[in-house]
């Protein structure tokens, strides 16, 4: 027997549930991994209210960090004994111990921990794709990042920062622009008292910027709309604020010929090769200190209740990790 947080409907915190639960057999393609972190994200809210509806009732959890314990007898790959940790499908992070298919896995290097493993496996990897392949950061662009102070937010301001961009993030308060600052980001629009509109408009002599990287959804998606230059790319990866509306794509003409999309890591690392290839920059970018990992805040994983309300309500700076 072993532990896990499960959830047996949608709502607010306090569906979640520790419980103990039984292993299946492991099957053939799997690896049977005992987490070390397990790491918290907003998909993780989304999953327990609702917005993306799930059987019932369901474990909960798309990134983690451990050790093998056994493999599939169709595994060669990997071994027990071997560093591993992962981001995505399928849910079930929130446990002391759990199978998962063994292509979802990739080995750690030496030099990165457990806990940073399970804080920066989703969110690194959100930001890999994000820069490197949803549109490709060039030396001299000039991007937008909200919430740059949160998870994915401090990693894109850095790893932007060393592909040679200026930075522009907005944030809620001063002690998290000072943070977005620290870590990369030139310009920090508090957006509590600030028109961010109208600041990357001042900021870039009323061109515009070539990108938007949104994570909040429906509180700032018009406005970010009118901060792109001609031909620029609208990025929607998140709904912090609650779920974009439908829109007339029509506006987008006016606007400057905009394009819109809305990315998935799933789909990004769907092929085990982009799995690999994405998981590797992301190691690189680490391991040399270009990317250092804030791994602000710690629980227990039985609290993970306690977490995610404090996620919710943006009490949490950087990343945090759920200790089984």
């Amino acid at each position: 027997m072993t532990h896990a947080i499960r959830f047996h409907q949608t709502g607010g915190p306090e569906v979640l549930r520790w419980e103990e639960i039984d292993l299946p057999e492991l099957q053939p393609n799997e690896a049977r991994v005992r987490h070390h972190a397990v790491g918290l994200n907003f998909i993780d809210i989304y999953h327990r209210i609702g917005m993306y509806p799930l059987p019932m009732p369901s474990g909960i959890g798309l990134e983690g960090a451990g050790v093998v314990e056994a493999v599939g007898g169709s595994v060669t790959e990997l071994a027990a004994g071997d560093r591993v940790a992962y981001a995505g499908g399928p849910l079930g992070a929130y446990a002391e111990v759990r199978n998962i298919p063994a292509d979802r896995l990739v080995k750690l290097p030496g030099t990165i921990d457990f806990n940073h493993a399970a804080s920066m496996m989703l969110k690194g990897m959100t930001a890999q794709y994000l820069l490197r392949r949803t549109y490709r950061v060039q030396p001299g662009d000039t991007i937008l990042i909200h919430a740059a102070a949160g998870g994915v937010g401090l990693i894109v301001c850095q790893w932007a920062k060393a592909l040679g961009a200026t930075v522009i993030g907005t944030v809620g308060d001063d002690a998290k622009a000072a943070l977005a600052r620290a870590h990369g980001c030139d310009h920090a629009i508090v957006y509590s008292r600030e028109n961010f509109t109208q600041r990357v408009k001042e900021i870039t002599a009323g061109e515009g910027v070539p990108v938007v990287y949104d994570s909040i959804g429906i509180d700032t998606f018009t406005a970010s709309l009118d901060c792109l230059r001609p031909f620029g790319v609208m990025v929607s990866f998140g709904s912090a604020s609650g779920k974009v509306p439908p829109f007339d794509i029509n506006q987008l003409a006016p606007k400057g010929s905009l394009f819109v999309t809305r990315p998935t890591i799933g789909t990004y690392t769907a092929k085990r090769s982009d799995l690999i290839q994405t998981a590797d920059e992301l190691f690189a970018m680490v391991s040399t200190g270009k990317v250092k990992i804030e791994v602000n805040q710690t629980y227990a994983l039985k609290d993970a209740m306690q977490a995610q309300a404090d996620l919710a309500g943006r009490k949490t700076t950087g990343s945090t990790v759920l200790l089984p």
